[in-house]
């Protein structure tokens, strides 16, 4: 942490430059050479600092030909399962207002990335547009199952080449095919294949621009090894320069090394252009770090409400199988989620789920796994409890419902219904139905409360 202060903090120090200048007429080869040493440093620094920018800025690209692909995915199959045709227009407003791929697409071949990093957008692009056809394709397909006047459709969908066959088909096989068109295992396997293009073109980026600073950093090494030899040619004539530099340059130079060799932030010593060496690369490495992170906690948390995905939740309760002690597995619903949708927008929505989320996150212990699995799913491992602390759980479930069903904060009233269950020793195999089972229990017994599996009978 002092690390990072400092690198925020303007650099104090001595100059080489200013140093040398008190003993021209004596020096005046050395401090040439040191001279062009230091220009060829602060050009690499600014060179390593170029390249972090122009990685981020082409990280962010990835992740907006993401979001605009998502995004016409999530409407299309919205449009398909409500038949509101908000949603067809903003799927045609992405496509020729907003146009977030073909953004991304532009600007990222502007940096001159190479053909393989830009193939991987390129590749995710010609993806992106299969599947548009597809999505319109479906889309034309529920058009003509509501007989919506064909003059009242978008250009394209009006477009849209139905086959005979397929015009010919009653509205629920309209509908049927529709779905199987944009949610389907082929649809979803080339989903995935345009996310793995977007992590390759991460993946990509990262090895270009972290070659490009280790290059620099291997230039920045020979520098200074070139600027140690010059001061111990000149040690016998020059002991009062030489201690100096020594203090100033030669050991902070070393300990970058080391730091540099094991991965550390360097400190903060030494001259000028040691600190203005050690701040860039502080940065660097805060960032190139903070970026690792990143990536893994958004492989691993749910992008809207910031709580473990589903696959984090399977690889958990996977890894809980061997587990010794007792847990138990709390499966929630939002009640009538979809109600809440309909009547007030996908936007009021995500933020009751948001809610919801923040608000199971506060009432379990941080040594529970709170994790979203759904769209409107919660579930949560409660590690180390027993039935005998039940109660306790429903006492918690119990006062987020209170706080749900009387909002202070201006969302819509909701509430959770909650199946719970219990296990003597890690993650059973029947743990999941058994909670799943309570939690049916709930939704029959008229929604908003808890229930806890019991072989021979369901309780709250």
């Amino acid at each position: 942490m002092e690390n990072h202060e400092n690198a925020a903090s303007p650099i104090q120090g001595i100059h080489i430059s200013w140093m040398n200048a008190a003993i021209i007429i004596m020096s005046l080869i050395l401090y040439i050479l040191l001279t062009i040493t230091s220009l060829h440093v602060s050009k690499t620094t600014q060179a390593s600092y170029d390249a972090m920018n122009d990685f981020s800025n082409c990280t962010q690209l990835g992740e907006l030909f993401l979001d605009g692909s998502n995004y016409l995915t999530e409407q299309a199959r919205l449009y398909i399962s409500t038949t509101n045709r908000t949603h067809m227009d903003n799927y045609f407003a992405e496509v020729h207002t907003a146009y977030r791929r073909d953004v991304a697409l532009d600007i990222l071949s502007q940096f001159e990335p190479g053909e393989e990093i830009y193939s991987y957008l390129q590749a995710a692009m010609d993806k992106s547009v299969m599947l548009m056809e597809q999505e319109v394709y479906a889309m034309a397909l529920v058009s003509l199952a509501q007989g919506f006047d064909p003059q009242s459709l978008p250009q394209e969908v009006q477009d849209a080449a139905l086959t005979v066959e397929d015009r010919t088909l009653p509205p629920r096989e309209l509908v049927e095919k529709a779905r199987e068109l944009v949610f389907g295992s082929e649809y979803q396997s080339v989903k995935v294949e345009i996310s793995d293009d977007i992590e390759n073109l991460l993946y990509a980026l990262t090895d270009r621009y972290g070659q490009k600073i280790e290059d620099d950093y291997s230039n920045l090494h020979h520098a200074m090894a070139t600027h140690q030899t010059l001061i111990a040619v000149h040690f016998i004539g020059t002991l009062v320069i030489f201690a100096s530099t020594l203090q100033l340059v030669v050991l902070p130079m070393r300990n970058f090394v080391k730091h540099i060799e094991n991965r550390t932030p360097l400190q903060m010593t030494g001259a000028y252009e040691c600190k203005h060496l050690a701040q860039t690369y502080n940065k660097m490495f805060a960032y190139i770090t903070a970026n690792e992170h990143m990536l893994r906690h958004q492989a691993e948390h749910d992008a809207l409400t910031g709580l473990l995905n589903r696959g984090a939740f399977d690889n958990l309760h996977a890894s809980l199988a061997g587990y010794e002690g007792s847990l138990a597995l709390l499966l929630v619903d939002v009640d009538k989620f979809k109600q809440i949708n309909d009547s007030y927008g996908h936007e009021t929505g995500d933020q009751v789920l948001k809610k919801v989320a923040q608000l199971l996150a506060q009432h379990f212990r941080g040594t529970d796994y709170p994790a979203r699995i759904g769209g409107d799913e919660f579930a949560v491992i409660v590690m180390d409890t027993a039935p005998e602390e039940q109660d306790i759980i429903a006492g918690k479930i119990m006062e987020i419902n209170q706080l749900l069903t009387h909002p202070a904060d201006g969302l819509p009233v909701v509430s959770l219904s909650v199946g719970g269950a219990f296990s003597g020793a890690g993650f059973s195999e029947t743990l999941y139905k058994d909670a799943d089972s309570a939690l049916y229990e709930v939704k029959e017994h008229g929604r908003c409360g808890c229930r806890f599996y019991n072989p021979a009978s369901v309780h709250t």
